[in-house]
């Protein structure tokens, strides 16, 4: 039973703040440019041809001649659905008629590639029409339709238009008809259409979406009649032909091994899990399935235990984009995918929605303000892929081992997830601020705005976290209870009400307070930047600390050290105090530190011991590294 929900996007106005800065670099920047990538418009980017694959599509439904085919990865089609999900976040935000009309033109293509019988596929519908459904494994059918479903209600609930939403509506009658009428065999290889279909579900009313929803998590992993049980090994025994050569045998890789309710350990592609441990979580609390909720605890704390960075990043080898075994984090090896740190926001978001506690919180905050805002350049224009935690110029995207780390973002990738991924998660982040439920109102992150909770409270929001540590919460209209997260990371807080002090009941991690209208609620967070211990037994980090200040994790690049963060050490006995402004990244606040600089010689091995001189250092927010050029960067450093 949900214990409260996400508001809806229409719900939060956001006013001038960190948040609503990047809401409008997203909605003045990234938008327009990311749509001219997928019309192969934007200079400088990697070719995209999504809009005209779309076109492609068209006229092979209608018996013309495809064009120049079909361009791109299998999933190519995902690029336009997630660019029109941020599309109708932004619009709810900032309504802007000429976005909209671009918005409303790419549908009108979209419609036009669907299929009688409402399927939806560029890739399929151009290349080879009767391979449908054929690979579920590689051909991520099911992802871009759950990625349109998605897409469909944002742009619905942003603007109350419902063209996209029919058109999906009518796909998943289509695909609720071949798993479940015709009883064929599968669930997706890629997860995402679980999640989808439980939005679908809650916009439309629909129960097919519900019941199909349910029907791809029981049956994922669940023995088939033979190949060894194994669905994806049979289907591959159908069929010659392949996508990519993706191991039907690993049953890792695609979490189905077991069936979902015997999965403990987070494992496999991170990004399909986490969209698949989001969808099992959302329908624990959507159906009251407690074993199911019992797996998700499990492998939430697979994760948030064992198996994640300082940053919130996931999945630390790039063999398969991998979660690998417990406290094997890797630092100038990590992959932390930008999209699977987006994924650990959604999948806290619906953790969050069975029990408000503040440790699902604590982590959707470090995912968000650490690796899904360093994933895009400040400037909204390039993007990283992969987020490591060291990086060296000359081996970092150069050695073979190290290839992956890119020291710069590029413009745009073959495989391009990531930036719309970053682009739809920053213009929805008022729903995964606010929840409501049994007339409380949840604060979970701090966000600037104004929010209208559907049992009558209004609250204005006021603060400039993550770089102000003061939140000022006035109830304009209404009443009810105010739940504010105390997050992990302040050590003192201070909570006052109309000016007066007070010492409310700490539940979870959140404090419960009665308010009626007039009311003015101050939240005074703990700013002092502290240093952080790994466990020991994650090897890499083992005599390092790194440095945090509120939920902003901070790490140490050339530019401002030297050129040379190799050979720095920290005095984690001495004080961290603010340091300048740094007008090239955007006037964050840099921290100074009291260390070393150890001094060793040209030989590669000398008997003779390298001398230690002290300095001091310069830290800056580990979101905003990679700005200035080809440099080092470290978060750890030894102590």
């Amino acid at each position: 039973m949900k214990t409260q929900q996400q508001i809806s996007i229409k719900q939060f106005r956001p006013s001038e703040g960190f948040i609503s800065r990047y809401q409008k670099l997203v909605r003045e920047v990234v938008i327009p440019y990311q749509y001219d990538v997928l019309c192969d418009k934007a200079e400088g980017a990697e070719k995209s041809h999504v809009v005209q694959n779309f076109i492609n599509a068209a006229a092979a439904l209608r018996g013309e001649d495809a064009g120049d085919g079909f361009y791109g990865m299998v999933f190519q089609d995902s690029d336009a659905a997630k660019w029109l999900e941020a599309v109708g976040y932004s619009l709810a935000l900032y309504p802007d008629p000429k976005l909209e009309e671009t918005a409303d033109s790419l549908i009108d293509i979209i419609a036009a590639a669907q299929d009688a019988d409402g399927y939806l596929n560029t890739y399929f519908t151009i290349k080879d029409r009767d391979k449908r459904w054929t690979n579920l494994l590689e051909g991520h059918e099911l992802y871009c339709s759950g990625h349109f479903m998605e897409a469909a209600v944002a742009y619905f609930n942003g603007t109350g238009k419902d063209k996209l939403l029919k058109v999906m509506l009518k796909n998943a009658e289509h695909i609720y008809d071949h798993f479940i009428v015709q009883k064929h065999e599968g669930y997706p290889g890629h997860p995402e259409v679980e999640l989808a279909l439980l939005k679908m579900y809650r916009a439309t009313g629909e129960k097919h979406c519900l019941e199909l929803a349910e029907h791809f998590i029981n049956v994922r992993g669940v023995p088939v009649e033979g190949a060894d049980g194994n669905f994806y090994k049979k289907e591959a025994q159908q069929r010659d032909w392949t996508v990519w050569g993706n191991n039907a045998d690993d049953l890792y890789y695609q979490q189905s091994f077991a069936p979902v309710r015997e999965q403990f350990d987070a494992v496999g592609h991170s990004v399909r899990a986490v969209y698949l441990y989001t969808a099992m979580a959302d329908l624990a609390a959507e159906t009251e399935d407690k074993g199911l909720l019992e797996a998700c605890e499990k492998l939430w704390s697979s994760i948030s235990d064992k198996r994640m960075y300082i940053t919130g990043g996931i999945g630390s080898t790039g063999i398969g984009e991998a979660f690998t075994v417990d406290y094997d984090l890797p630092n100038d090896t990590a992959y932390a995918e930008t999209c699977a740190s987006c994924g650990l926001m959604f999948f806290a978001s619906r953790m969050l929605e069975n029990y408000p506690d503040g440790k699902y919180a604590d982590i959707m905050e470090k995912a968000f303000y650490n690796t899904v805002l360093a994933g895009m350049q400040l400037d909204g224009k390039r993007f990283f892929y992969v987020n490591p935690l060291e990086v060296i110029p000359g081996i970092s995207g150069i050695a073979a081992t190290h290839w992956h780390d890119k020291p710069q973002r590029p413009e745009w990738f073959a495989c391009a997830c990531c930036p719309p991924n970053v682009a739809r998660t920053i213009a929805a982040f008022g729903t995964y601020a606010y929840g409501e439920g049994d007339g409380t109102a949840y604060c979970h992150l701090y966000a600037a705005g104004e929010v209208d909770f559907s049992f009558g409270m209004k609250l204005l929001c006021e603060t400039n976290f993550p770089h102000g540590f003061t939140v000022r919460y006035t109830v304009s209209e209404g009443g009810g209870v105010l739940a504010v997260r105390i997050p992990d990371w302040s050590e003192h807080t201070g909570i006052s009400i109309n000016g007066e002090k007070i010492s409310p009941e700490i539940k979870s991690g959140y404090a419960y307070i009665g308010v009626k209208a007039g009311d003015v609620l101050e939240l005074i967070l703990d700013g002092s930047a502290r240093f952080v211990y790994s466990n020991t037994k994650a090897a890499e980090n083992t005599g390092c600390a790194a440095v945090q200040r509120g939920a902003l994790v901070y790490c140490f690049e050339g530019a401002d050290n030297g050129g040379d963060v190799l050979s720095l050490s920290l005095d984690d006995g001495a004080e961290i105090t603010a340091g300048e402004t740094v007008s090239e990244l955007g006037g964050v606040q840099s921290l100074k530190l009291n260390g070393y600089r150890t001094a060793s010689g040209d030989g590669l091995y000398s008997f003779k011991k390298p001398e230690r001189i002290s300095e001091t250092l310069t830290a800056v927010p580990y979101y905003t590294w990679g700005n200035r050029g080809e440099n080092q960067m470290r978060v750890w450093l030894p102590y």
